[in-house]
């Protein structure tokens, strides 16, 4: 299985229009970040977590030309806002697009993009299949998904656990009972948004204490907002096996 990250950043925090920090004036492409997402790829099947407002760049930048499935975390903006982008996939596979999700996040989808859904749809718009996912494991084809929620203040967001992978984005606290279905993880995704304590997200002390806590041999952080400063100064301090994220970091497993 690969992991390919087609963004790490994310719309938390400072407004970053026209900023002049070091970070959105770094030269360093890892600096450069698109809103989070994921795209997981084993043998043919390719499913991408999230369509964030950053889709169709996403999708362009690695040069995807077959799309299987999307896993949503949940709806806020800068998770779902990609989605009308689906449509490409749509006009080359000539069928809908599988989307992954809670009813919740179902409601927001239907309501946001209500012409997708529409009893007499014009021609070209996106054509969405949905999908109801709870708690409980679910399986795409040959991979078997276990959901993992956690909590974005007071907002369920729903993590993903592949065989030895989970990713975790948008949350500040986790369960007893779910971190239970992390457990055993090699390679753990966890948002960690900045330095300072944040409402609604990890911090970068507060992921790297779970991290450890659940014992993981790798962790990747992600959903990095450019208040956490420069990839490279960030990336230093850090011990073996604790890693900054950057687009288009890719892993094997």
């Amino acid at each position: 299985m690969k992991i390919t990250f087609l963004g790490t950043g994310t719309s938390s925090g400072v407004p970053m229009i026209a900023c002049s920090c070091k970070v959105c004036t770094s030269r360093d492409p890892k600096d450069k970040r698109l809103r989070s997402s994921i795209l997981i790829q084993d043998h043919n099947l390719n499913i991408v977590v999230d369509t964030t407002p950053d889709f169709r760049c996403q999708m362009l930048r690695v040069g995807l030309k077959h799309l299987d499935a999307i896993l949503i975390t949940h709806s806020h903006k800068d998770h779902i806002a990609g989605m009308d982008d689906v449509r490409a996939f749509n006009y080359f596979q000539k069928k809908p697009v599988d989307i992954y999700a809670t009813i919740p996040s179902q409601e927001v989808i239907k309501k946001e993009f209500s012409y997708a859904f529409a009893d007499k749809k014009y021609p070209g718009i996106p054509e969405i299949r949905l999908h109801t996912i709870d708690s409980s494991p679910f399986q795409i084809k040959d991979i078997p998904i276990i959901p993992v929620e956690v909590l974005h203040f007071k907002m369920p967001v729903t993590g993903f656990r592949i065989g030895d992978f989970t990713y975790i984005t948008d949350a500040n606290y986790i369960t007893e009972k779910e971190k239970s279905k992390i457990k055993g993880t090699k390679i753990l995704v966890l948002n960690a948004l900045r330095f300072e304590h944040h409402v609604s997200h990890f911090t970068l002390p507060e992921a790297l204490a779970l991290a450890d806590e659940l014992e993981v041999e790798q962790a990747y952080f992600t959903h990095i907002s450019h208040q956490l400063g420069l990839h490279s100064e960030v990336s230093s301090q850090l011990k073996k096996g604790r890693y900054l994220a950057y687009d288009g970091l890719t892993l094997e497993l």
